[in-house]
C-alpha cells in the first residue's frame, strides 16, 4: 500500500493480490493452531517447564502477526467500500495501533527465539545445573521483561515510524539479533560435537546428548522458517521508506500481499514443527482430540 503512483508508472510489474478468502483462511488457521499450543501447555502439567513457556511466547507472537494482517486486510476492505478514509484522524490512530501490533509481533518473535536458544544452550552445556539456573520463576521474569520491552518499543516505533532515526535502528535490530542467534547456534553445535567425541565411550550419556541436540536442531528449523517468512516483509519496509520511487523497489513492493501472507504462514508452520518434533505435545494433542484419559 506504500507504493506511490510514480513508482507504479515507473515499472511494468503488476501488483500481486492474494484472494481475500485465502488470506483469511491462512490467518484463521494460524491463530487456531497457536491457540491449541497454548491450551496444550496449560492443560498438561508436564509441559509447565521454561522451554515450553518460551514456546508459548513464540506462539503468542505468531498469533499477533496473523491478527495484525487480518485487521489490516479488513481495514483495506473497509476503505475500498467507503466506510473508512485513509487520511482521517480515527483511521490514522487505527493504523498506528496495527503498526504497533506488527512491531510487537516481530520483536516478540525475535526475543522469544533468543530466549529459546539461550535455554537450549544451558540445557546442553550446563545440564547438571540447568534446573538451578533456569527456574520457572526466572523464566517468567525473563518473559515479563521481554514483553514489557517489546510493548514499549512497539508503541514508540509506531508513533515515530515516519522518522528515519526510528526506522533504521528497528530494521538493523532484525539482522543483528538473527546474527547473534546464528552465532549462538554455531557455537552450540561446535561445542556439542566436541563433547560428543569426549563422551562417546559413555553409553549412559548418549541419550540425553541426542535429546538435547534434537532440541537444538528443532530450534534451528524455527530460525530458518522465521527468516524465510519475515525477512521479505522487513525488506519491503526498508524499500518503502528509502526508495519508494525506484522502479526496481516498486517491482519488489508489488508483491506486498505475498510477503504479508508469508508472515501468516509462519504462524501455521511453527505449531506443526512443535507437534512433529515434540512427543509430549503429540501425546497431549491426542488426548485433547480423542478425549481419552
Amino acid at each position: 500500500e506504500n507504493i506511490s503512483d510514480f513508482s507504479l508508472n515507473s515499472t511494468d510489474c503488476t501488483q500481486v493480490v492474494v484472494p481475500e478468502e485465502v488470506f483469511f483462511t491462512v490467518a484463521a488457521a494460524g491463530m487456531l493452531e497457536n491457540l491449541l499450543i497454548l491450551i496444550a501447555v496449560v492443560k498438561n502439567k508436564n509441559l509447565h517447564l521454561p522451554m515450553y513457556f518460551f514456546i508459548c511466547s513464540l506462539a503468542i507472537s505468531d498469533m499477533l502477526g496473523s491478527l495484525y494482517k487480518t485487521l489490516e486486510n479488513i481495514f483495506i476492505i473497509l476503505c475500498k467500500m467507503g466506510y473508512l478514509t485513509r487520511h482521517g484522524d480515527f483511521e490514522k490512530k487505527l493504523d498506528d495501533a496495527m503498526d504497533s501490533m506488527f512491531i510487537l509481533s516481530l520483536l516478540g518473535s525475535i526475543f522469544s527465539l533468543l530466549a529459546i536458544a539461550a535455554d537450549r544452550y544451558i540445557t546442553i552445556f550446563y545440564a547438571l545445573r540447568y534446573h538451578n539456573i533456569m527456574t520457572l520463576r526466572r523464566a517468567l521474569v525473563i518473559l515479563a521483561i521481554i514483553w514489557t520491552f517489546c510493548a514499549g518499543s512497539s508503541i514508540a516505533i509506531a508513533l515515530f515510524s515516519y522518522e528515519a532515526a526510528t526506522v533504521i535502528p528497528f530494521t538493523i535490530l532484525f539482522p543483528l539479533m538473527m546474527f547473534f542467534i546464528l552465532c549462538l547456534y554455531v557455537h552450540m553445535f561446535l561445542l556439542a560435537r566436541s563433547h560428543a567425541k569426549m563422551i562417546a565411550s559413555l553409553p549412559t550419556s548418549t541419550v540425553p546428548q541426542r535429546t538435547n541436540m534434537k532440541g537444538a536442531i528443532t530450534l534451528t528449523i524455527f530460525l530458518g522458517v522465521f527468516l524465510c517468512c519475515w525477512a521479505p516483509f522487513v525488506l519491503h519496509i526498508l524499500l518503502a521508506r528509502f526508495c519508494p520511487h525506484n522502479p526496481y523497489c516498486a517491482c519488489y513492493m508489488s508483491i506486498f500481499h505475498v510477503n504479508g501472507t508469508l508472515i501468516m504462514c509462519n504462524a501455521i508452520i511453527d505449531p506443526i514443527i512443535f507437534a512433529f518434533r515434540s512427543p509430549e505435545l503429540r501425546s497431549t494433542f491426542k488426548k485433547m482430540f480423542c478425549c481419552s484419559r
